[in-house]
């Protein structure tokens, strides 16, 4: 009985939609084409508890068929402005996963190690292993998102040559491409990229920004620069637009995500990854043909 209620519940997830979130460059992006809220995909708390326990569970059982297998892993990139709810989204989407099938990672400011290398240097070293889900929070993106809002970081912190920097719309076409090819070197690889971006809008992000004032408990995630990049909002809407149009492709397609309802948000998340997951057709490895052969024996023998 238990059975045929958890298949009742996985059936009901899956006529959630949302293909229209996904990008996959067969067509342009905008902001407005997606907008900060959508239609709601659960009815009340309960509801979305539900939901997202039962398709958690559904990612968990993935999981360790993927690791079983070892052929395959999964990144999950995270990209979004500050206050959107990409720490709390991670946690509700892989609460329930085995842990050690799990490696989640936060970049933050380069360190004077890493910026003696190049961008993708220090992210090569935290890409998931096969088997694993592997989780950005914030990732290379930030070369075209931050860097690009901010372009002196070029020269003032990442000790480029002045010459490669001359042309800083040639910098980052050329960053667009060296991501493209790094994600297809990483799906040919075996490694499924999924990319998300949270969109908040400026009004929600605001709510929340004093919302860590209000409440002392929270007054450790406040950062005074995420106050100071609110002023270049309009830029920010800008990269993350040429981001995604430049870099959404069917191997590696970016999802969008309305944010302002942090709970539709953390269902829709969930329901993608599960979604894509589920087109991989992970299958348990077959049985060691020895094995086979001798289980009757080895079974006498451990009954002995």
């Amino acid at each position: 009985m238990a059975k045929k209620k958890n298949k009742s519940k996985i059936a009901d997830i899956a006529k959630f939609e949302t293909d229209g979130l996904i990008y996959n460059g067969s067509r342009p992006f905008s902001l407005s084409s997606i907008g900060t809220r959508t239609d709601s995909v659960y009815t009340s708390k309960k509801d979305y508890r539900s939901k997202l326990a039962s398709m958690v569970k559904r990612i968990d059982e993935l999981q360790a068929t993927m690791n079983a297998d070892n052929r395959h892993g999964i990144l999950l990139v995270f990209q979004a402005m500050d206050a959107a709810g990409k720490d709390g989204t991670i946690r509700r989407v892989l609460t329930g996963v085995n842990p050690a099938g799990v490696q989640v990672y936060s970049f933050k400011k380069p360190s004077a190690e890493e910026l003696d290398h190049g961008y993708l240097w220090r992210v090569i070293q935290r890409m998931p292993e096969r088997g694993r889900i592997g989780v950005f929070n914030r990732s290379y993106y930030e070369e075209v998102l931050v860097v690009r809002v901010h372009p002196e970081i070029l020269t003032e912190y990442q000790q480029i040559p002045q010459e490669l920097t001359l042309d800083t719309d040639a910098v980052f076409e050329s960053r667009f491409e060296q991501i493209r090819n790094f994600e297809e070197y990483a799906v040919s690889n075996g490694i499924k990229v999924i990319k998300f971006f949270l969109n908040v809008s400026k009004e929600e992000q605001r709510k929340r920004l004093l919302a860590r004032l209000d409440e002392p408990q929270k007054h450790w995630k406040f950062s005074f620069s995420d106050v100071d990049e609110r002023e270049h909002w309009d830029s920010y809407m800008q990269a993350f637009t040429d981001c995604i149009n430049k870099t959404a492709t069917a191997t590696a397609p970016w999802a969008v995500i309305p944010a302002d309802d942090k709970l539709n948000m953390r269902l829709l998340v969930t329901r993608i990854v599960l979604q894509e997951m589920e087109k991989m057709n992970l299958q348990w490895p077959p049985a060691n043909p020895r094995l086979s052969a001798e289980i009757d024996e080895v079974r006498a023998r451990l009954n002995d």
